[in-house]
């Protein structure tokens, strides 16, 4: 199909004049001139020896115009690290994602090659040596898709003609179903019978409410609503440049009202009791220094302390979260009912991160005809045994 003519668009022999006299310059340079206008009116020309050469230019340029992939010659020319530089200063980002992406951003091997000379090969030689250093698979991904959001956002701003990222290869992920790890219920006992009388209520709050660390240090006593039997979560705890303590919203908007069990409400009854009496329901369940609560490194510390105290040196904090959503799903509840539970941003987050812990079809059918061979076995079974007695 051959590409729509621009009108503003055209090659024109720079030896002739417009009524086909030779101009003054005629035998000197490049004979034969295209040019172009962007959408943002700019005129754009390139001198060729040929006519051929400079109407295939011209209409491979007018082509990219049509299909949306047109670059602007002097964008292109921008290198990757100074095209993130002046992207990122415009996004709306919390302090959080700002460390990640630029640690994603600085980290790639291609900084300095202009955006527009971007090939597949550059992510493949940079996702290589991230493997070799190494990084997790987990890690690499995470990268590569903060560094795919910003070559997403130069093929919007028509500085890249296509994603280079399309079609990269990762390293591969263990299986979700191979990779989790949830603790049982013996090993939660323990570390709550191990834990420190002021940790106890903040092991409780990850194993049986699914609270993330940043969530349950910056818990409130007023955010505990014993007589509804619930728990709030309206903020969390981020550590920001590595020592000041921010308190902002909970990560993707998930604030939610969480159903609390009473055991969990009668162990946090204990800690208010013991440890943070008082009438202002704005007190830090887990107060730290000055006016702020506990934070990653003053959690941290303790929960490396109780696990090695119980022999789970390779469990991780968030491993109770795991466990809580794991109860939750073998109780029955639906997709929806944990997503919210556990403030995931959506149900397709929840089911990419747990989706193998839900009965399939074969499991439902086998626990429906297993019912059915207890029911009609038992039947049998008091039959004969009213037979025997008669």
């Amino acid at each position: 199909m051959t590409p729509r003519r621009n009108r503003r668009a055209g090659v024109e022999d720079r030896w002739k004049k417009a009524d086909g006299t030779p101009s003054a310059n005629a035998g000197a340079g490049k004979r034969w001139r295209a040019r172009y206008v962007d959408e943002a009116s700019r005129e754009h020309a390139r001198s060729f020896e040929r006519k051929v050469d400079a109407q295939q230019w011209l209409d491979s340029i007018v082509s990219s115009q049509v299909t949306g992939s047109y670059v602007d010659p002097k964008l292109g020319k921008i290198t990757f690290a100074s095209f993130y530089r002046e992207w990122s200063s415009r996004q709306v980002w919390v302090p959080g994602t700002t460390q990640a992406m630029d640690l994603a951003a600085h980290g790639v091997t291609f900084g300095n090659v202009a955006m527009a000379d971007v090939r597949p090969s550059h992510l493949e030689t940079w996702v290589k040596s991230m493997q070799d250093k190494p990084l997790a698979p987990g890690t690499i991904k995470t990268r590569f898709n903060n560094v795919r959001s910003v070559l997403r956002a130069a093929r919007r701003d028509k500085v890249l003609a296509h994603d280079p990222s399309e079609n990269v290869t990762l390293p591969r992920r263990r299986r979700a179903e191979a990779a989790m790890i949830i603790p049982t219920p013996q090993q939660i006992g323990a570390l709550l019978d191990d834990a420190d009388e002021d940790f106890d209520a903040f092991v409780g709050l990850c194993a049986f409410a699914g609270l993330r660390l940043g969530e349950a240090a910056a818990l409130q006593v007023g955010d505990i609503d014993f007589l509804r039997r619930e728990i709030r979560v309206e903020r969390q705890v981020q550590r920001a440049n590595g020592h000041a303590v921010e308190i902002r919203a909970p990560k993707y908007g998930s604030e939610r009202t969480i159903p609390t069990p009473d055991g969990l409400l009668e162990l946090l009854s204990l800690h208010i009791a013991h440890w943070r009496t008082g009438s202002d329901p704005g007190r830090w369940m887990f107060p730290g220094d000055g006016e702020n609560p506990w934070h990653q490194n003053s959690v941290g510390y303790r929960w490396r302390k109780t696990r090695k105290a119980v022999g789970l040196s390779s469990l991780h904090l968030h491993h109770l979260r795991h466990f809580y959503a794991s109860g939750l799903i073998a109780a029955g509840c639906d997709v929806v009912t944990v997503q919210r539970a556990l403030g995931h941003s959506s149900p397709t987050v929840t089911l990419n991160t747990y989706s193998h812990l839900w009965p399939d079809a074969d499991d439902r059918t086998r626990g429906a005809a297993d019912a059915l061979f207890r029911s009609s076995t038992k039947s049998t079974a008091d039959g004969l045994r009213t037979k025997t007695s008669d």
